[in-house]
């Protein structure tokens, strides 16, 4: 069986790659399961959003911690790839919650800045990693994410890149491998923002009107993911057959067994 240190390893490896990494991000084990059984999925991750939803838990850590980590612990334990976890900003301890997201079996997290001031920021981001390494887990993959986009406001764009960048560069200094930064972002943005931060460091949530994944990839971007939009996907489709339902339709054709 390999080990947390060799999936960590491997999930490093991913990111590190030309080839743009894609996560469709799952929320329990029977998206899990699909996800990874479908051709082509090289890794897992779990949507924090989307399982505070399956709980009944508005997202912003509202869901306790423990709950969050069984739900992520069910992943794991149910799949063979390599798995890192929307950790949100560390439920008030993030090193704390790391070290027990890798005893399950974690092998990479995103912890978001929230925008606190940035030299707090790149202390979390260090904690994280020294948490880590003490595991034994060295090459764990911390996404870690900037809500300077997310949280931009009516902030002039150019100060908000400038943020995002300033943001980036602190957390890797800290001992980040990778910085989320999420939001509807230009292709000069992603541009700008893998110049500052090196090719294969910056990862994405592709919003719509969004580049392209092919044209990300060419721009050196390492990763994207999908958060909670997965999770709306399915349940669009919920909806669409309990719509169907009503008009005296059955199970939609073209429905897959779960295996």
């Amino acid at each position: 069986m390999t080990s947390t240190a060799d999936r960590a390893t491997a999930l490093l490896a991913l990111h590190t790659d030309p080839k743009l990494l894609t996560l469709v991000n799952v929320w329990d084990v029977a998206s899990a399961r699909v996800v990874a059984q479908t051709e082509g999925t090289t890794a897992i991750a779990t949507a924090s959003h989307a399982i505070a939803a399956m709980y009944g838990y508005e997202d912003g850590e509202h869901i306790p911690r423990d709950l969050m980590l069984e739900a992520v612990g069910r992943v794991v334990d149910a799949v063979e790839l390599p798995v890192t976890a929307d950790l949100e900003a560390g439920y008030g301890d993030a090193a704390e919650t790391v070290r027990r997201a890798i005893a399950l079996g974690v092998v990479g997290c995103n912890i978001e800045d929230q925008l606190k001031p940035v030299a707090e920021a790149a202390e979390v981001v260090g904690s994280v990693m020294r948490a880590a390494a003490d595991a034994g887990v060295p090459d764990f993959v911390l996404n870690a994410r900037t809500d300077a986009f997310l949280l931009a406001g009516d902030r002039d764009p150019h100060d908000v890149l400038e943020d995002a960048i300033q943001r980036g560069r602190a957390f890797l200094d800290a001992g980040a491998p990778v910085v989320f930064v999420p939001g509807r972002l230009t292709e000069e943005q992603v541009g700008v923002l893998v110049d500052a931060l090196g090719p294969q460091r910056l990862t994405m949530l592709p919003a719509p009107g969004s580049p392209p994944l092919a044209r990300l990839q060419e721009l050196g971007v390492a990763r994207v993911s999908f958060g909670p939009f997965p999770q709306r996907v399915a349940l669009t489709a919920l909806q669409e057959m309990v719509e169907g339902v009503g008009r005296g339709e059955g199970i939609p054709s073209g429905t897959r067994p779960l295996t």
